[in-house]
């Protein structure tokens, strides 16, 4: 019988709390948690984005991403507009205030890769195998 200890869901689950708890104190100081900044993230990437798109992009269900754009509105960080081809889409789009805090991540990618010790090489030999654990997972 395998201890937790053993157990590679373990594992990943302890690193992904550890790492999002390091992002804690940046997330903090700009106002917004980690699920609401991989929204943002996405937007600074490339604004006015339907929210189908970041459903996709981030894997998520629609129930669960409704809420998070609802809070990064009401914080007025996003606007939710109609699609100007399609009524029955809506776009995201940053505000100005938005816009603002797109130095949360290069804040966060370099003391990350600081704190971790590794090199950009080790970072994207992990993330592949991070890759092949989740698409394995997923069948």
């Amino acid at each position: 019988m395998p201890t937790v200890s053993d157990l590679l869901c373990f594992d990943l689950y302890t690193t992904s709390r550890a790492v999002t708890g390091f992002y804690r104190p940046i997330l903090d100081k700009a106002g917004i948690t980690y699920p609401q900044f991989l929204v943002m993230l996405l937007l600074w990437e490339r604004d006015s984005r339907p929210i189908r798109e970041l459903v996709h992009e981030l894997d998520l269900e629609y129930s669960t991403l409704s809420p998070l754009i609802k809070r990064l509105e009401k914080s007025g960080l996003l606007v939710r507009v109609t699609h100007p081809d399609d009524e029955r889409s809506v776009l995201v789009q940053l505000t100005d205030k938005g816009r603002d805090l797109q130095w949360i991540g290069g804040e966060m990618t370099s003391k990350l890769g600081e704190a971790l010790g590794m090199t950009n090489d080790e970072i994207a030999v992990l993330r592949k195998a991070l890759h092949r654990v989740k698409h394995g997972a997923e069948r």
